[in-house]
C-alpha cells in the first residue's frame, strides 16, 4: 500500500513539474500588416518569428499576417502579444489600447539603412495635363487605405498644406487594397493619380513589373542620404510593438533580440532591413493624425 501511494505522488510530482515547464515556455503570435497579402508577409517576416524562437530559449514566436481591417480587432481583442505595423497605425494603438513600442526596424533599400520614409504621388509619363498638385483637381485618385501612413495620410497632409481637400477637390478617392494596385492602376489608365509609399516604385521596377520612366512624380522632394522618389516629409518607420497585456520581461527579450539581429542573418535579409534599433519617437505622427482627424484622432 505505501508503494502504491509513493508511485502514486511520485506521478503527480512528476505532472507538476512537467506542468510547470510547460508553464514557463511561452508561446507568443506577432501580428504584422500584411501591406502586399499574407502569402508576402509570411516570405517577407516568417523568418523573423524563427529567429526569436531560436534567440530565446523557451519561447515560441509565430507570424500572424493580418489585413489592414484586422489590425485593431487584432489589438483590441488581444490575439496576437505583439505586433508590427505602419507607424500611423501604432499610434492609433498606443493612444487607444496603451501599446508600446520597444523596437522600430532599419530598412535597407539601396546599399542604404534607412530609418524613416515617405509618400511618393505620381501620374502617368504622359499626362501633360498633371504637373502639380493643383492639377490633381478634378482628378480621379486612387490610395491604398484609408489607415495607409506611406499609402495616404502622407499625401493627404501634403494636399492639405497646399490648400487642397481631397474630400472636396477630387473627382473620386478609391482605396486600392495594396501598393502595387495602386501602382498598376495608374500604369494602366484606371486613375489618372495615386499614393504609395517610398520604395514601392523602385521595388517593383527591379522586380521588372514596372520601369520608372513610366511615371511622372509630383512635388518631387530631396533630402540628404534618401535615395527613393519622394512627395512628403520623412516619418519614423514602422516599430515593433507589444500589447499592453504583454508581459514586461518577455517584451523586453524580444527587444534585446531584435536589437542583437546582424544584417547578414537570414531574418534580416528575408525582410530587406538592416536590423533593429531603439523604438523612435513617434509624436510626429500623432501630430499628423491630430491635423488630419484620422486614426486616435478620427
Amino acid at each position: 500500500m505505501l508503494k502504491s501511494v509513493n508511485f502514486i505522488f511520485a506521478l503527480l510530482f512528476a505532472g507538476v513539474t512537467i506542468l510547470g515547464n510547460t508553464a514557463l515556455a511561452g508561446e507568443y503570435k506577432i501580428g504584422v500588416l500584411a501591406k502586399r497579402g499574407p502569402a508576402k508577409a509570411m516570405q517577407k517576416w516568417g523568418a523573423t518569428g524563427e529567429y526569436l524562437t531560436k534567440q530565446i530559449e523557451g519561447d515560441e514566436f509565430t507570424l500572424v499576417p493580418l489585413d489592414f481591417e484586422q489590425v485593431f480587432p487584432a489589438v483590441e481583442n488581444g490575439e496576437v502579444d505583439f505586433f508590427l505595423v505602419n507607424s500611423s497605425m501604432f499610434v492609433t494603438a498606443q493612444v487607444k489600447y496603451g501599446a508600446e513600442a520597444i523596437a522600430t526596424m532599419i530598412n535597407s533599400r539601396q546599399g542604404q539603412a534607412l530609418n524613416s520614409f515617405g509618400g511618393v504621388i505620381f501620374t502617368y509619363v504622359d499626362r501633360d495635363d498633371i504637373k502639380t498638385l493643383a492639377d490633381v483637381k478634378g482628378k480621379n485618385f486612387m490610395a491604398v487605405q484609408d489607415s495607409s501612413f506611406g499609402g495616404w495620410q502622407m499625401a493627404y497632409k501634403e494636399f492639405l498644406d497646399q490648400g487642397i481637400d481631397p474630400a472636396s477637390e477630387f473627382t473620386s478617392l478609391q482605396f486600392g487594397g495594396s501598393h502595387d494596385n495602386v501602382v498598376f492602376a495608374v500604369q494602366n489608365g484606371a486613375v489618372d493619380v495615386g499614393t504609395v509609399r517610398t520604395d514601392t516604385l523602385e521595388r517593383m521596377a527591379a522586380a521588372g513589373d514596372i520601369a520608372m520612366s513610366e511615371f511622372k512624380i509630383l512635388a518631387q522632394k530631396k533630402y540628404d542620404d534618401f535615395p527613393f522618389v519622394v512627395s512628403t516629409a520623412l516619418y519614423p518607420e514602422w516599430p515593433m510593438a507589444k500589447l499592453a497585456k504583454t508581459p514586461a520581461e518577455v517584451s523586453q527579450r524580444v527587444a534585446k533580440a531584435l536589437l542583437g539581429m546582424s544584417a547578414d542573418d537570414p531574418a534580416a535579409k528575408s525582410a530587406k532591413i538592416v536590423g533593429w534599433t531603439a523604438p523612435m519617437d513617434y509624436q510626429v505622427v500623432e501630430e499628423l493624425q491630430k491635423i488630419l482627424h484620422v486614426g486616435a484622432y478620427e
